[in-house]
């Protein structure tokens, strides 16, 4: 494994000196998000969000493309927040959309089948119980195993399997492996575990640079399996780190390092969030690549400092009280969800509204650039109830 430099977080005073958040910060943010929930669904019935909107506001869709699963979440993080049974009846309407779109296998063939059916299946099964919630769950697992390369030993993101166009990893498959993990637990099938812990360690290996930035996809050669190099698709170019990129390795080594634990995994998650850290702007929420700052005329990806808070909350409680990063993450993780909070999430439109502002799904096509995204408002809520309670993921 490439030797990882973890450079210590400057400035550290910009984050201790922010008090955490208050449960008075918390209730209020979290009753905003609702009452936003509760006018989508007037607005939505059962369709879904597109994956980012246009002019402030997602417009209505089939159960298609990679983001509806973070709808479904966000309905059951809504129920859990209020116990309303309105939110739960929808989300488990949404459920038989999803598991007709595993049967019918539309759209389901890459890499992120964790993001569609963790948070709207895998979900659903932990909180209630829902048989067809864990069929269609399990269905999808066995489809993503489907994407497994044994030569270079990774989870195939895009495009036919095997081909040489696109024989790569991408580090958002981080969130998406979990799902295997959990299809391990619920079945006792060892394969579906071993699987998803080559195509981490294989993540760790490669997709990192020494400098603990990312690349956002990496190569392999496909009759040999022997490692190419590093490119972007979403970044700006292949040598910088895109923010989303960075926040998803933050993430999914916690998620990852919860099932595994191994303890070499904690010093390579202190390399990747101090990279973040340590390139945030004054206001604390991340460009949509880290390369950019302050006076760069360029537009902030919210939904990567939503990821990463996430990240640094799942991976607290694994780190050593006596730890001395351990209470800066706290700070930061605070100041950046405060930040948030305070300055992301404005009310812009009445139609299909953001939860979280200012994002950017493809910055290269233009699609979604300053715009809210549905993975963004997903992972903003999650924080939230993560600061809540003591909440039993869904990954």
């Amino acid at each position: 494994m490439t030797q990882i430099n973890l450079e210590p977080v400057q400035d550290p005073q910009r984050f201790l000196d922010q008090p955490l958040l208050s449960q008075a910060e918390i209730d209020e943010a979290i009753a905003a998000v609702i009452a936003k929930v509760e006018h989508n669904i007037l607005k939505l019935g059962e369709t879904f969000p597109s994956s980012s909107t246009k002019n402030s506001s997602y417009e209505p869709t089939k159960n298609v493309e990679w983001t509806t699963g973070f709808w479904t979440g966000i309905l059951w993080l809504a129920y859990e927040a209020t116990h309303d049974e309105r939110f739960r009846q929808l989300a488990e309407k949404n459920v038989q959309s999803f598991k007709y779109r595993i049967d019918h296998e539309i759209d389901v063939d890459h890499h992120d089948l964790g993001f569609l059916y963790s948070p709207s299946c895998v979900s659903a099964y932990k909180l209630t119980g829902n048989p067809v919630a864990k069929a269609a769950a399990l269905e999808a697992a066995d489809k993503l195993m489907t994407r497994y390369n044994p030569k270079g030993e990774f989870i195939q993101a895009w495009g036919p399997k095997g081909s040489a166009e696109n024989y790569r990893l991408i580090v958002d498959a981080m969130l998406n492996i979990p799902l295997l993990f959990w299809a391990s637990e619920e079945t006792g099938k060892p394969e579906y575990r071993d699987v998803a812990a080559k195509h981490y360690a294989t993540t760790l290996k490669y997709a990192i640079r020494p400098d603990a930035s990312a690349f956002h996809t990496f190569y392999f050669d496909p009759e040999t399996g022997k490692p190419l190099g590093g490119k972007t698709r979403q970044g700006y170019a292949d040598d910088s780190s895109w923010a989303r990129g960075q926040s998803w390795l933050i993430y999914g080594i916690a998620l990852n390092y919860t099932r595994l634990q191994d303890h070499a995994d904690v010093q390579t998650f202190k390399a990747v969030t101090n990279y973040f850290l340590n390139r945030l702007p004054e206001d604390l929420v991340s460009y949509w690549d880290l390369i950019f700052h302050d006076g760069d005329w360029q537009s902030k990806d919210s939904s990567a400092t939503a990821i990463a808070v996430c990240g640094i909350k799942q991976m607290e409680g694994f780190l050593a009280e006596g730890d001395e990063l351990k209470p800066l993450y706290q700070h930061a993780a605070s100041a950046m969800m405060r930040s948030l909070i305070n300055n992301y999430t404005a009310e812009q439109t009445t139609g299909i509204t953001a939860l979280l502002n200012h994002g950017v799904y493809s910055w290269h096509s233009g699609r979604g650039v300053d715009e809210g995204n549905l993975w963004g408002d997903y992972f903003y809520l999650e924080a939230l109830i993560r600061y809540k309670k003591q909440w039993q993921m869904y990954w």
